[in-house]
């Protein structure tokens, strides 16, 4: 080892009482060092920097039954929570597949679920795009239980260089997987206007989608390149000048959300992959076999409502989800994030 890499590397110093930034937040990227800092952020309705916390555990838990020696995929394995607590269930038999697409973050929470001691033999890890299901089921078989969490991580979402929120500047990129594709900036440098109307209107219902539009493009054309998350965020504010000022505030906050989720839905082409794992789930079910699915904006509950309901009515399922599961005001008090989830499910016939 080089002097160079036995060189200890200091800790990001931080003024005041409490670290603001992301990369400052040193305890709570450590949450096995510093539990009781984490359980201060979460008992104040706040998820800790660098964590993710699992929505609607119990409730997946009681429909999935997982006994001990089943077969199980997780299709979106993500900080690993929902994985840990599936795992448990199986009490040392049988096997869970986790799927993931993020590179970064997939190889932290591998690492924590082989430190707590869940080998090869019971946990196994595919960097797979969930729409590939049929793949995986190719290698493992069948399975006894599916989850499918449609939510982005909050690790994601916290890290700035990852660019997922309006509220922290970091580049425009919004990509689950940033090793490919192209980034959000790239993309809006790649539609015309019309198009990304559409792709506002379709991916988020947002009602003000053309004059956001034209204030990103004109403001394109006049030299601002649009790059980072901080200036899309100021063309919508542009674009939304005219709103009275008493509601001005909380309709940028809505627009923002809703304009960085539809470019995160197009960038990662989330429509597509639901529609190719809806279409592939029966095939890699066991009869008998549960699948559970959380997702967390209408236009995903409605495919997934639909597919269900025709899947039923074919019987390839035997019994669907009369509707949707939400989670307790309890959790949405503890875990603010966890507000807009919904829960189905299926049993294959």
């Amino acid at each position: 080892m080089s002097a160079e890499e036995k060189k200890h590397k200091r800790r990001v110093h931080y003024s005041g009482k409490y670290p603001k930034k992301f990369e400052e937040k040193y305890k709570e990227h450590s949450p096995e060092k510093y539990r009781d800092i984490v359980e201060h952020v979460i008992s104040k309705g706040s998820t800790p920097a660098g964590m993710h916390i699992s929505i609607m555990v119990q409730e997946i838990l009681d429909f999935l039954r997982i006994m001990p020696g089943q077969k199980g995929l997780d299709c979106t394995l993500g900080y690993g929570g929902h994985t840990t607590k599936m795992l448990e269930c199986l009490q040392g038999e049988g096997c869970i597949y986790g799927l993931d697409i993020d590179p970064i973050e997939s190889k932290k929470t591998v690492e924590r679920l082989r430190a707590a001691g869940y080998g090869e033999d019971i946990f196994k890890f595919r960097l797979i795009n969930f729409a590939n299901i049929d793949k995986v089921s190719e290698e493992a078989g069948k399975f006894d239980f599916v989850l499918a969490d449609l939510g982005v991580s909050s690790m994601q979402i916290d890290n700035p260089e990852r660019g997922f929120s309006y509220k922290i500047d970091g580049p425009l990129d919004l990509r689950l997987d940033p090793e490919h594709g192209e980034s959000a900036a790239e993309r809006l440098h790649n539609v015309s206007r019309e198009e990304f109307i559409g792709m506002l209107i379709e991916n988020s219902d947002e009602p003000y989608a053309e004059e956001i539009a034209d204030k990103v493009f004109s403001m394109m054309r006049k030299g601002n390149p649009m790059n980072t998350t901080t200036e899309l965020r100021q063309a919508i504010e542009s674009a939304l000048w005219k709103i009275p000022k008493e509601e001005r505030d909380q309709a940028i906050k809505k627009s923002c959300a809703r304009v960085f989720q539809a470019l995160r839905i197009d960038v990662n082409s989330e429509f597509e992959v639901l529609y190719s794992f809806l279409e592939k789930l029966p095939s890699v079910l066991n009869p008998g076999g549960r699948a559970a699915i959380l997702t967390f904006h209408s236009g995903e509950d409605r495919l997934v409502k639909k597919a269900f309901k025709e899947m039923y009515k074919e019987g390839i399922f035997s019994e669907i989800s009369a509707d949707v599961i939400r989670p307790s005001a309890e959790e949405c008090r503890i875990n603010p994030r966890s507000k807009s989830t919904k829960m189905r499910w299926a049993v294959k016939a």
